[in-house]
């Protein structure tokens, strides 16, 4: 995709602040169900769209008295869309823990491995833990499914991690809103960089499924191998 074309597919949702919000409130839930699309690509990207809201000489609304994106109601969103999804995956370990732990998606999910490193932040952060999790790659999801199965209290887990998004969430928000003019400048620099590393996630998520798929076959019917 040509720098121009990325441009104008941010700038043509710009002045469609509904739209924009509902994106962020819907990729923020997928996300923390496991959606491989990281939240932080989302705050980018509606920091970039309220930048060129912003900036209504550079990128022109389609028609004279379009409604921009608003920043300071774009990264309320952000924040309220973030926390909120958080405690709903409290919720549901809290609600459905024991019977989550018994099915196979919930035991994928949960690795031995992930397992081990949210027991050990637990051991080293106590009630902490739940905010040490929103900076964790990779066990954000079962570790808030954890705080709701080992009963942290409600009122704990929300204090602890809705200061930590009220940390992290805004601050890329208003960064990208901005300084959107650096992004869209080194656009030409990193664009390939950025599609090399997209294409090299999806091939080993596709070489892992594969594999999972593969060794799947033969336990169900090992003489077919």
């Amino acid at each position: 995709m040509e720098d121009s074309a990325i441009i104008e597919f941010f700038a043509s949702y710009a002045y469609e602040p509904m739209f924009v919000y509902g994106f962020v409130v819907m990729f923020m839930t997928l996300s923390s169900f496991g959606l491989p699309i990281p939240e932080e690509v989302t705050l980018v990207s509606a920091g970039l769209v309220a930048y060129m809201a912003g900036n209504p000489a550079d990128f022109p609304p389609p028609y004279p008295g379009a409604e921009g994106v608003n920043l300071w109601t774009l990264t309320i969103v952000c924040f309220v869309a973030v926390a909120a999804s958080d405690v709903l995956i409290y919720f549901l370990g809290r609600v459905f823990g024991r019977r989550l732990a018994k099915t196979r998606l919930f035991q994928r999910i949960l690795s031995p491995k992930k397992l081990v490193r949210i027991e050990r932040k637990f051991l080293k952060y106590k009630y902490l833990a739940s905010g040490v999790f929103r900076f964790t790659p990779g066990v954000r999801f079962p570790g808030h499914l954890s705080c709701g199965m080992l009963g942290v209290p409600l009122g704990v887990f929300m204090m602890v991690d809705g200061m930590a998004a009220l940390l992290s969430v805004p601050t890329q928000v208003l960064l990208v809103a901005h300084f959107g003019d650096v992004i869209i400048d080194q656009l030409t620099r990193f664009k390939l960089i950025i599609g090399g590393v997209f294409l090299a996630i999806f091939i080993v998520w596709l070489i892992r499924k594969l594999i999972i798929h593969r060794s799947a076959r033969k336990r169900v019917n090992p003489s077919s191998v």
